[in-house]
């Protein structure tokens, strides 16, 4: 599988191959990713994946009820 050049480690390589570029329709994964965007400014995407775990546990699985 052809791959961006930023996809040469984990957890990048998971994330280009499972998720990147595929449409969301999920409303609590819509808002994983935006709360994940909001944190990355001005840290490394690597960073910021990570830290998904615990980013998972602190926002209650991304609930926004």
């Amino acid at each position: 599988m052809p791959r961006c050049t930023w996809a040469i480690s984990e957890p990048n390589l998971t994330y280009h191959d499972e998720e990147w570029g595929v449409p969301v329709h999920d409303d609590r994964k819509l808002f994983e990713f935006l709360i994940l965007e909001g944190a990355q400014a001005g840290l490394s995407w690597t960073t910021i994946l990570n830290k998904r775990t615990n980013y998972r546990k602190a926002f209650d699985g991304f609930r926004a009820e």
